[in-house]
């Protein structure tokens, strides 16, 4: 019986010890016999050492261990010496010369794999131009460079500018031997969670292809529908197969949408239990430190547009939190977007449901302070929706805005967003589950927050401060349900009004289509 490769990340492990495994070897020859230089992208838990240690079997010539797999009978398997470098184990926030000292432990670590020695250990940059051109000269042939979670010294400092700017410096200095060693070098691929600017990280790589959004190797990661649906055929059973593809699949990075490995693998093991198993493994506290420093409405992460450039331009000094947010996995792209100039624009949209519901009620946390009350409001609302309890829906919504702590005021929480009061409700409503579309473009304006559920459709419109024209006046006034008649659900339009002294909901009105 075949074993789930939960946490395994070494490739000959998987095969020889009967684990399942989805074969990606197309892609490995592919970038072996197109190219030399490569970077990738993916977030955390996605696969990349796994697929790292393959490259590494591959190069090492053990042919053997991919009897039946695609790459089997169309590559030689000569072998290579292979340099392998993870800054994957530690946390580089503790101690600023840990970036350092883990360098010396990995150049140590290949000088033992392969046979050598350095001079001098501590000169690390120039050891690792010994450890290259040594390795060559011993075997005689070209060397494999395979790097993996190459930015974490950085995103382990990333809301501490200083410490990050240090890592970047350290790693610079390291990664330009590359560089200057081409002769010497067969293959180079660099993996990592972000993609920090090669002119600043990779001075002097500017033949480093970037493969993250090229749709040819979209699915060089992660698990497409069709893998989950053959290779693991004998463990879906009686699953709720589309319940399980709202809850998981949807990273979009141009090809067929993806499952995080971890997720399913977890969720085949727990006997089909439906949890957020990705999510917990991370700490997204920077994202909170991220939207303290930056004026963000939060609703407009929601199929939010960002420019090709926006998502290169991505360093310690700047980090645009669209970008962060899908390079970490919280958002994922939605649609490409070409103009007649053939630029690109991309919209992001959050993957799925469990981030969904994990990303929004961090959002809860941060906005309301309510971390404990959440659960009972959440359950709250969605009752009152439910049971098309309007009157109970708003009620809750007052409750919500009354118990919000004084602090979060004082402290300007409010000031930094202009759509304070909807930034609540939306990540609420989110947190649920609901389809949630803010800014909803219609043919005569835009509607605040259009929420669908499966058997109706609410438009809401908010005012603050506003005494004279109420909110649902203008939604009738611009007729905005009239894009959503043919959808044969119930369709209700809410107006709500906020006093900014009260802070809270001070009137309403509910009418249904």
């Amino acid at each position: 019986m075949k074993k789930l490769p939960i946490g395994i990340q070494t490739f000959s492990e998987i095969i020889q010890e009967n684990y399942y495994y989805v074969d990606k070897t197309e892609f490995a020859y592919k970038l072996i016999t197109r190219g030399k230089y490569y970077f990738l992208s993916r977030p955390r838990r996605f696969g990349k050492s796994l697929f790292l240690d393959t490259l590494a079997e591959i190069f090492s010539g053990n042919k053997e261990l991919f009897k039946r797999l695609y790459i089997y009978d169309k590559y030689d398997f000569s072998p290579h010496p292979v340099i392998r470098i993870s800054f994957g184990s530690g946390d580089y926030s503790l101690d600023e010369n840990q970036t350092i000292d883990e360098i010396k432990h990995i150049l140590e670590d290949n000088l033992d794999a392969l046979g050598l020695e350095c001079k001098d250990i501590g000169d690390f940059k120039n050891c690792f131009k010994q450890l290259i051109r040594k390795a060559h000269l011993k075997y005689n042939q070209r060397v494999v460079i395979l790097i993996d979670e190459y930015d974490k010294p950085i995103l382990d400092n990333i809301t501490n500018q200083d410490k990050a700017i240090k890592a970047r410096s350290i790693l610079k200095n390291f990664y330009s031997i590359i560089k200057d060693n081409d002769r010497y070098i067969k293959f180079v691929f660099i993996t990592g969670v972000s993609k920090f600017s090669k002119l600043n990280l990779f001075s002097g790589l500017n033949n480093l292809e970037d493969i993250t959004i090229n749709k040819e190797y979209a699915e060089i990661c992660g698990y497409t529908h069709d893998d989950l649906l053959i290779v693991f055929k004998d463990k879906i059973n009686k699953v709720n197969i589309d319940l399980v593809k709202k809850w998981y699949n949807g990273y979009n990075y141009l090809g067929k949408p993806l499952y995080n490995p971890f997720d399913i693998l977890l969720f085949l093991s727990s006997g089909h239990d439906f949890r957020n198993y990705w999510w917990q493994t991370g700490n997204p506290s920077f994202l909170i430190e991220k939207l303290k420093e930056e004026n963000c409405y939060i609703p407009e992460l929601e199929n939010a547009l960002i420019s090709e450039e926006a998502l290169e331009a991505f360093d310690v000094e700047y980090i645009d939190l669209r970008a962060l947010l899908w390079q970490t996995g919280y958002l994922t792209i939605n649609d490409k977007l070409t103009d007649d100039t053939g630029s690109n624009m991309y919209r992001l949209s959050v993957p799925n449901l469990e981030v969904q519901f994990s990303l929004n009620r961090l959002f809860i946390d941060y906005l309301t302070n309510q971390r404990i009350e959440k659960t009972r409001y959440e359950f709250n609302i969605k009752n009152a929706l439910k049971e098309n309890d309007f009157e109970s829906f708003i009620n809750h919504l007052k409750t919500i805005f009354a118990t919000i702590p004084y602090t979060n005021y004082a402290n300007n929480i409010i000031s930094k967003y202009e759509g304070y009061y909807n930034s609540v409700i939306f990540v609420y409503l989110m947190a649920l589950g609901y389809e949630v579309i803010p800014e909803d473009i219609t043919n005569k304006g835009r509607i605040d927050l259009t929420i669908k559920t499966k058997d109706k459709i609410l438009i809401i419109e908010f005012k603050v401060d506003v005494e004279k024209e109420k909110p649902i006046y203008q939604i009738k006034q611009r007729r905005y349900f009239e894009k959503y008649l043919s959808e044969n659900k119930e369709v209700y339009l809410i107006g709500i009004s906020f006093n900014s002294e009260e802070r809270n909901i001070v009137d309403y009105e509910i009418e249904k289509i």
